[in-house]
């Protein structure tokens, strides 16, 4: 006859003999369960957390390394900025300096000063970077490479042969008349600024028509977003007439990437112009403005600093209307050069456009500054430098903001810092080694 567990003859709080063994059986079995369903929830989060080990860190650094032509990776964490090597290189061709991402930061791009190339990487799902495509250079010693904002474009400038070729050689129209006073050199190239067109996601290069000739030796190179098209800027330092020219070059691209020289074709700079950075700043309640630095490396007459100038994209106070032309975006100087330390080479901007760092080679350091948003003009932050490793060539932002990184080329390292978002300020200094002789780095 059914006999429910529980009699109704039992007064609280008292326990037969049979009652405590049926007790203790169903207790043991609700701890069996219950030890059961915690053994099943911690598997299933280390099964989770060993299945996220192999996936994409939050945030990647990528170091080119000259002493093994790789490209290495590095995570980013997050919280503190702190880096970590991944454990996953990629080859390159010989002496890699430069790498840049496509605006979607699904590709790499890295130029091979060694072996005058491109070298074009897709990046994976879990950081790495796929088997490089390499694109041969058409002209000798290629030194900097750039692209344009809508990611569409990528221009290479070249320096051609050294000593540069006097006269023009044959069937090949450089941008500069002869010089009686040089002999010619055989199968010598002159100066070139060569442009790719490229895609979003595509590892794709291709050539746009034949390299376009220059009239100065470039050192670097910048492109920008203007009323028309591109504007492309090109500096040199070594005039092809015997003449030190210390000069930035403006140009025009159009939709098609054919690249013209500006009315006004050039201006000076100071001496030994090695980096040049296009920046657009967007004043609360303004429209804003485009500038352009060109950090000077020279030992003459504005050595050591930053030049500045506005680009005339619209009608104001000190852009006339024969600035601002089809053909033509005239650059004002604005004030003098900036001092900053010895031998600068580099330079990057925060996301929102207003610090600018300045790497300097010569005294392992960094410059830091406000940039006026309205005028361009720069204010030294506090600290107004830091220390780096031994001669940094490279910077780079991660895109929150919030950590700069440098290449530092002789002591084989990564200098890492917090910044400040609100002042920019930089700090907490870190060094990570890295492969031997890092050159150019890029952050996602």
């Amino acid at each position: 006859m059914f006999q429910p567990i529980a009699s109704v003859s039992v007064m609280a709080g008292e326990r037969t003999p049979a009652d405590g063994k049926r007790l203790g059986e169903q207790m043991s079995k609700k701890i069996c369960g219950i030890f059961a369903l915690l053994a099943f929830f911690g598997l299933t989060l280390f099964l989770i957390n060993c299945g996220s080990s192999s996936s994409r860190p939050a945030a990647l650094l990528y170091v080119l390394s000259q002493g093994e032509n790789n490209v290495g990776s590095f995570a980013i964490d997050l919280g503190r900025g702190k880096l970590s090597l991944l454990n996953k290189t990629s080859p390159a061709d010989m002496t890699p300096t430069s790498i840049l991402l496509d605006p979607s930061g699904t590709v790499a791009y890295v130029l091979n000063t060694g072996s005058n190339s491109i070298t074009a990487y897709t990046i994976n799902s879990d950081g790495s970077l796929s088997a490089p495509s390499s694109q041969p250079l058409t002209v000798h010693n290629s030194v900097a490479i750039a692209r344009d904002v809508a990611g569409t474009f990528l221009f290479v400038v070249s320096q051609g042969s050294i000593p540069l070729p006097q006269p023009p050689p044959a069937n090949n129209q450089c941008g500069f008349p002869p010089d009686t006073n040089i002999l010619p050199e055989p199968n010598s190239v002159c100066p070139h600024v060569s442009v790719f067109a490229i895609q979003p996601g595509s590892a794709t290069l291709t050539p746009v028509g034949n390299p376009v000739p220059l009239k100065g030796v470039p050192t670097s190179v910048t492109a920008a977003a203007g009323p028309s098209g591109t504007l492309l800027y090109i500096t040199s330092d070594q005039d092809l007439l015997s003449v030190d020219d210390d000069e930035v070059s403006a140009f025009n691209v159009d939709s098609s990437g054919v690249v013209t020289s500006q009315t006004i074709p050039s201006y000076p700079t100071g001496s030994v112009p090695t980096g040049v950075l296009a920046v657009q700043t967007t004043p609360a309640g303004g429209s804003g403005g485009l500038f352009v630095y060109v950090a000077n490396s020279g030992s003459g007459s504005g050595a050591n600093s930053v030049s500045i100038f506005h680009v005339c994209t619209q009608l104001s106070a000190t852009c006339t209307s024969q600035d601002v032309t089809a053909n033509n975006n005239t650059l004002i100087p604005v004030g003098n050069p900036v001092t900053v330390g010895l031998n600068p080479v580099a330079m990057t901007v925060d996301p929102t456009n207003n610090f600018l760092y300045v790497v300097n080679h010569g005294s392992n350091t960094i410059s830091a500054f406000r940039i006026n948003p309205s005028d361009g003009t720069l204010s030294a932050l506090n600290p107004s430098s830091v220390s780096t490793g031994s001669s940094p060539v490279a910077i780079a932002m991660h895109s929150s903001g919030e950590f700069l990184y440098v290449s530092n080329n002789a002591s084989s390292n990564i200098s890492g810092f917090n910044v400040n978002t609100t002042s920019g300020a930089l700090s907490n200094a870190t060094n990570v080694t890295s492969s031997a002789q890092p050159a150019g780095l890029v952050a996602k």
